[in-house]
């Protein structure tokens, strides 16, 4: 911590400096940010509530999902809405730092746990007589814990040689949130190597997870021709709105860190698709258009009001 000495906090220009855009955008991205915050809890309460739900693999892993994508969002979407109210943006060099690693934290996690369904799909449609042995709850657990220690370590080796760098000014960036590329600008030192880090273990690694999803889905949909009418409708329903949240997630990761450093603000639209839009839209596709989850929250809504009439 020595080597930042110089630089006690950050000033962040925020998506624009003009006031009557920053009220706009207050007003907008909070009622988004309700909105999603809203919409994976109430998917989270509504499967918890369920026993039928909940025992299938594939609610159980969108638990975890919406989880990820609540905290996701909260990490920059509260203070980007927060600084709008104010003239000078500012953030600790602790607090960048932490927004940093939660960031990559419960990003990481979520493509793991975005993997685990895809490997769920898999076993269903393709091995359907295994899939009760094959995803049993030990497994489940395990992709699980694998989920949350995969993304600690994605998270903690970047933040680890960040705190090598030397900070010594300018302490400005050009965004509204702290992220690797804003901060390797920033560093005292030729941060090319690091940048290279950044690009392999962000931008390489979201390449290659993508691709791997898509030919496991292409799988899915091969093997689709032997199944009858009903079960490819199904399944193709199913797997149709695992591939656009899929898309939805690792597009802009790649789009955003497969790519040397660039100062546009085209990356401040690939932050906001990322830590703000797709949140919002996975509870919408993965979980409002499917009748099991719709049912379900009609139980959950009458159990409420069953319990508000006694009260």
């Amino acid at each position: 911590m020595q080597n930042q000495s110089f630089v006690t906090e950050f000033v962040l220009l925020g998506l624009s400096e003009k006031p009557h855009v920053q009220k706009i955008v207050f007003i907008i991205f909070l009622f988004i940010y309700i909105a999603t915050v809203c919409g994976n809890l109430l998917i989270v309460a509504t499967i918890i509530s369920s026993p039928a739900l909940m025992g299938s693999p594939m609610y159980f892993f969108l638990v975890f999902l919406s989880l990820l994508d609540a905290c996701f969002t909260s990490v920059s979407a509260p203070k980007m809405i927060v600084d709008c109210l104010y003239e000078k943006k500012t953030i600790s060099f602790g607090g960048c730092m932490t927004q940093i690693f939660a960031v990559h934290f419960f990003s990481g996690a979520e493509v793991i746990v975005l993997t685990a369904m895809a490997y769920d799909r898999y076993v269903a449609i393709c091995k359907p007589l295994h899939y009760t042995s094959i995803m049993n709850s030990r497994l489940c657990g395990i992709l699980i814990g694998v989920a949350w220690t995969g993304g600690f370590l994605h998270s903690i080796i970047q933040i680890l040689f960040i705190f090598q760098l030397p900070f010594c000014g300018p302490n400005i960036i050009d965004h509204f949130m702290c992220d690797l590329y804003q901060i390797l600008k920033l560093a005292c030192t030729d941060t090319y190597i690091f940048g290279l880090l950044v690009v392999a273990n962000s931008g390489f690694f979201c390449i290659l997870i993508f691709s791997m999803l898509l030919v496991s889905y292409s799988v899915i949909l091969f093997s689709l021709r032997n199944h009858s009418t009903e079960g490819q409708r199904k399944a193709l329903s199913t797997c149709g709105a695992h591939v656009a949240v899929v898309v939805l997630f690792f597009v802009p990761c790649i789009v955003e860190y497969a790519r040397p450093p660039a100062s546009y603000y085209f990356d401040k639209i690939m932050e906001i698709f990322c830590s703000v839009l797709t949140p919002l839209l996975n509870p919408l596709i993965y979980a409002f258009r499917n009748k099991e989850v719709k049912n379900a929250m009609k139980n959950l809504w009458n159990k409420v009001m069953v319990v508000s009439v006694e009260k």
